[in-house]
């Protein structure tokens, strides 16, 4: 039976890493990516003249009784300023940060998710996840109708005689434990399946809460059925879930986007759902068990493999949404430098996906009272009842490339927290510091 493909023969790349990021001063010494020497680079700030500038704006009451930072030189590697920085607390949504590297690092920025059509048993045909959250209802139609062309062949019919008649199956076997994030139901996390259309939305938005689909496998595989039949194929009763036969026939495929561009999205957009299927992408190539915790595990071993130091680190989701997890300032600022790493072009999107201070993703509309940031800052933003964290790279005036990571818990004025942030990577921006 002949494969039908529902995407094009030609293949996106990953990012090839262009000058995105001046390479700037040193030559990789103390811990720093190689840049080649730069002798005529601007010189980067020094500690004192950063800890003038941050520390009383560190000190602002609504940042909460604990207040962790790291800020650090990507030429050289070097720590410039810090407080507590090895003290792991809820990074939130930050932690998204270290679920993108590890799935680029497992995966590769090339790496596309497959959903899959094969053939079952008898007559049956089985819709099989593979983990893609943003699959919409135009791909999972295409899906259908190169999945009806693969059934029926490419002999001409006459309008007389009828199409191919089959069950329908779907499968979900990829993930394993509970389908539902430790918050309950939720606006902000679909049930976590491997197969489900638009990240299960009830709705036409595409990002953001929005209400969700109480069971998004069973859903997508209602609407699959109904496109084979539009498409001309008999589909007999309702789908049933079931799990496809290995090294089964397959009749046709879609993949997502590259890994890179899911990367960029969940980071800009802070998307919870595209976070946990990433998490989980690594625990399947690393052969982890592809649930909440597993995941969790996995990334936090991907890290450990990538050389970065996580003692007293520990990731429960690949969303931020879990209190429970925990990261240190330190390790947020050693991903950005890993990512900023000329040596490593396939890691490039965590810095590209950050959202743009006034202009982009979570920070659309935040730096109104930070005017002089607004531009200039690119950084995550992590929110939860209590806990505010921004962690990213700004170039600062005298044009070295930084990263911070500035985390806080026990906040209790969420937009006092957030403004406060805002303006110590502002002051970063500002500064020449020397």
């Amino acid at each position: 039976m002949p494969l039908a493909t529902s995407t094009t023969e030609a293949v996106r790349t990953g990012p090839s890493a262009p000058g995105v990021l001046t390479a700037l001063g040193d030559d990789g010494k103390d811990g720093g990516p190689s840049t080649g020497g730069a002798d005529n680079a601007p010189p980067p700030p020094t500690a004192t003249g950063l800890a003038d500038s941050l520390r009383p704006l560190l000190k602002d009451p609504a940042l909460g009784p604990v207040r962790t930072a790291s800020v650090v030189d990507v030429a050289s590697g070097k720590r410039l300023f810090d407080a507590a920085p090895d003290r792991a607390v809820t990074p939130a949504s930050t932690v998204k940060l270290a679920t993108a590297i590890a799935a680029l690092s497992a995966r590769g920025a090339d790496h596309r998710i497959a959903t899959r059509a094969v053939r079952g048993e008898g007559d049956r045909v089985v819709l099989v996840g593979g983990g893609d959250p943003t699959m919409t209802a135009e791909d999972l139609d295409k899906l259908a109708k190169a999945t009806a062309k693969a059934l029926t062949g490419d002999k001409d019919k006459s309008k007389s005689e009828s199409g191919p008649k089959v069950s329908l199956g779907y499968d979900t076997s990829l993930y394993s434990g509970p389908v539902r994030h430790g918050i309950g139901p939720n606006e902000n996390l679909a049930p976590v399946t491997p197969l489900m259309v638009n990240e299960a939305r009830l709705n036409d938005t595409s990002r953001g809460p929005a209400p969700r689909s109480a069971d998004p496998a069973r859903d997508a595989a209602d609407a699959f059925a109904e496109s084979l039949s539009d498409a001309g194929v008999d589909v007999s009763g309702k789908p049933a879930e079931t799990k496809a036969p290995k090294k089964a026939d397959r009749l046709a495929v879609h993949h997502s986007a590259p890994m890179s561009a899911l990367v960029e999205r969940m980071l800009t957009h802070s998307d919870n759902d595209i976070g946990e299927a990433l998490a989980r992408q690594t625990a399947v190539a690393d052969g982890a068990p592809v649930s909440f915790a597993g995941a969790g595990d996995a990334v936090r071993k991907r890290l450990a493999k990538l050389g970065l130091r996580t003692k007293g680190t520990h990731i429960t989701d690949g969303s931020g949404l879990d209190r429970a997890g925990k990261v240190p300032a330190e390790l947020l600022t050693r991903i950005l430098v890993l990512a900023a790493d000329p040596e490593r072009p396939k890691l490039r999107s965590v810095l590209t996906g950050l959202p743009i201070a006034g202009f982009s993703g979570t920070l659309d509309s935040r730096y109104a009272d930070a005017a002089r940031g607004a531009g200039l800052v690119r950084a995550k933003t992590g929110t939860l009842t209590g806990v505010n964290t921004l962690a990213g790279s700004v170039v600062d005036a005298d044009g070295r490339l930084l990263v911070f990571a500035f985390m806080t818990t026990g906040t209790t004025d969420r937009q006092g927290a957030q403004k406060a942030l805002d303006k110590l990577a502002s002051s970063l921006a500002n500064c020449g510091c020397r």
